[in-house]
This record gives structure tokens, sequence and C-alpha cells, in this order.
């Protein structure tokens, strides 16, 4: 089972991650890999994170997250089986040099380094129109 790349259909990407509204801040899957992810986030002007038309650094640092969810959630997709809930279980180095404001859209790339057992550590780097905004290490835990 598959579906074709890139995906940007809201409700599928909602579909494979276990987060929902308001809480949701991946609304893309633009490329998947092993231990590769592209995905995308359009910032609405009434989202939980966004203060003063700006969104906040906490909620790109979730989106990063929930973009590490969203290969998680599409390898499961694949295999024809339920996405898991999982959690962020640490944060090793987390920097942000610009906030987009409500209407950008956010790419985030995920690099995975290792996973196992349900513990996966990440590399992301999140773009806004082609430059890198912020970055971050982290490990995810799967319930």
């Amino acid at each position: 089972m598959s579906k074709v790349l890139p995906v940007r259909d809201k409700a599928f990407v909602e579909s494979i991650i276990p987060q929902k509204k308001p809480f949701v801040m991946v609304d893309a899957l633009l490329q998947w890999q092993d231990t590769e992810l592209q995905s995308a986030f359009t910032v609405p002007g009434d989202h939980i994170f966004v203060e003063n038309g700006i969104f906040q650094a906490a909620g790109i640092l979730e989106h990063q997250a929930q973009s590490v969810a969203l290969h998680t959630g599409y390898d499961y997709f694949l295999k024809n089986e339920a996405p898991p809930v999982g959690y962020i279980g640490a944060v090793k180095r987390f920097e942000v040099t610009a906030l987009p404001a409500a209407g950008d859209t956010l790419e985030t790339h995920v690099h995975i380094l290792s996973e196992m057992m349900g513990v996966t550590l990440v590399k992301t780097t999140t773009l806004l129109n082609g430059s890198a905004i912020a970055s971050s290490e982290m490990k995810t835990v799967i319930k």
C-alpha cells in the first residue's frame, strides 16, 4: 500500500499522526524515505501557538516533533498498521533564528540518526522561504 508523494491531503496527514485539532502542526508530507522526511505546515492565523500574528518557538519545536511522528505514521501506513502514540523524550539542542508569521509555510527536513526499541534519535531543520530558521536534535519515544 502506498500513497503518491507529495501528499497535501490534510485529512490523510492527520490520519497518520496521533495529534488531533487544534494541536496539529503538519499538513503535508513532501518526501519520505526510511531515514528521511520532508514535511510542511502552513501556519493558520488562529492557531494556538500564534501570538500577535507570529508563530511561537514552542510551535516550531512541536512542528518538528510532529514531523518525526509523521515519518513513523507513514511507515506504519505503508505496513497497513495504525500509527503509534509517541512523545518527545528529550531535546538535546533547539535553536531558532526567526519566527514565521501566520500564513507562512514551514518546511522541515528530518534525518533519522538511529532507531531502537521505540526510541528515535533525529536531527531536524526547519526552513522558511528556503532559509533555515530552526534546528534541533531530539529523541522521540513510542508509547
